[in-house]
């Protein structure tokens, strides 16, 4: 059975972060906060730029350098996890308590579907066990095409092979 991961508490990262730049004797700044709060109530996988454009738009100055200084921040803090699904740049998502999931990457959008599998943890258990090994982590990333886009391509080649017929009428 396929499911959607459990949802992050957004607010009890951000308590969490708190507490972690005040443990660390880091100031907690309006740009970190800002950062993190966009990482942490984001339903996408963002990337740095998707980080700017956001602060951008919620006319927050904030400079490359503290983006990345904050993200290293959060990543260290154990709030989020960098991924890199091979675009020629990192995306970032916050981290669920007790929350293993899959990704699904559309080649052609960049879009990013979380999935948790109960079929694929099993088999995990049964391969690391028929190989005497002690599972430590695994990543599943599936590459392929999303349904828009595949219905995207369907239209567009329906619509071409329509106007191909129309020409040859003429």
């Amino acid at each position: 059975m396929t499911n959607p991961p459990p949802r992050v508490d957004g607010k009890s990262l951000l308590e969490l972060f708190r507490h972690y730049l005040r443990e660390h004797n880091l100031p907690v700044t309006h740009q970190r906060e800002a950062i993190a709060k966009i990482v942490f109530f984001s339903d996408d996988h963002l990337s740095v730029g998707d980080l700017e454009t956001e602060l951008e738009r919620l006319e927050i100055d904030v400079g490359k350098a503290t983006v990345y200084r904050t993200l290293d921040i959060l990543k260290a803090a154990g709030l989020i996890q960098e991924h890199d699904f091979g675009e020629g740049f990192k995306r970032f998502e916050p981290l669920a308590e007790q929350s293993h999931h899959e990704h699904l990457i559309c080649l052609d959008c960049g879009k990013v579907v979380e999935f948790s599998n109960e079929r694929i943890e099993r088999m995990k258990a049964l391969i690391t066990e028929e190989y005497g090994f002690r599972h430590h982590h695994h990543r599943l990333e599936i590459y392929g095409t999303c349904s828009d886009c595949q219905h995207k391509d369907a239209n567009t080649l329906s619509r071409g092979i329509r106007e191909d017929l129309l020409n040859r009428d003429q």
